[in-house]
């Protein structure tokens, strides 16, 4: 089963339990307010890997132009009829579906936790390739060195890897693809609102 058939599967469940979670995680919110003030007015804006669209959602409160991508055809259907209002494409951060230089800012909220550290560096080369000079990226990921297989997903039956990766790694693979790491957050794992995983925030810019 591919990743985007697991997600397709679970799309309408995963929307349903993830949809509202920026509601309870306060540091999430203050990164992306942070990048939604440095991006106004320069241009759109991907959320990569957007899910149901909640961080598109939130980050379009917040005056972002925005566009939400990702692999899942169902994931974009449940996206768009949460906000209608947005802007929603199938798309493959391994080959985006834009010009170079076209996008003030990229996010990357989770949306790496399926590639290892190959696919990560091809990731990381689009992300460059579409970012204007100067542009933003925000990853963020959960922080460490093992890989968790799920089979089943909000009580949709998938088969899904979820990779964590230490964050020097992750700088590292980033400076590789001419995005220089400008800001390095981590905190705990916020009790009863997400899965129990260290997390890692980079902010990075296009050099």
């Amino acid at each position: 089963m591919s990743d985007s058939a697991s997600y397709d599967a679970a799309a309408r469940s995963y929307a349903e339990h993830l949809a509202g979670e920026l509601a309870h995680k306060p540091l999430d919110r203050h990164l992306l307010n942070r990048f939604a003030e440095a991006v106004r007015d320069h241009g759109l804006v991907a959320d990569l890997g957007c899910g149901p669209g909640h961080v598109s959602r939130y980050l379009a409160e917040q005056g972002a132009s925005t566009i939400g991508v990702d692999l899942s055809p169902e994931m974009i259907r449940v996206a768009s009829e949460l906000n209608p209002e947005l802007d929603f494409r199938t798309g493959d951060m391994l080959s985006l579906p834009f010009d170079d230089a076209s996008l003030a800012g990229a996010v990357a909220f989770y949306s790496i936790v399926h590639f290892d550290l190959e696919e990560l560096a091809r990731a990381f080369r689009e992300i460059r390739r579409v970012l204007k000079p100067k542009g933003l990226a925000l990853i963020a990921f959960h922080a460490g060195d093992q890989v968790v297989h799920v089979d089943e997903l909000f009580g949709v039956r998938v088969s899904l890897d979820f990779r964590f990766f230490v964050p020097g790694d992750v700088i590292r693979t980033l400076a590789d693809a001419g995005l220089r790491v400008i800001e390095e957050v981590q905190r705990e794992p916020y009790d009863g609102a997400e899965y129990q995983s260290r997390r890692c925030y980079l902010l990075a810019t296009a050099e």
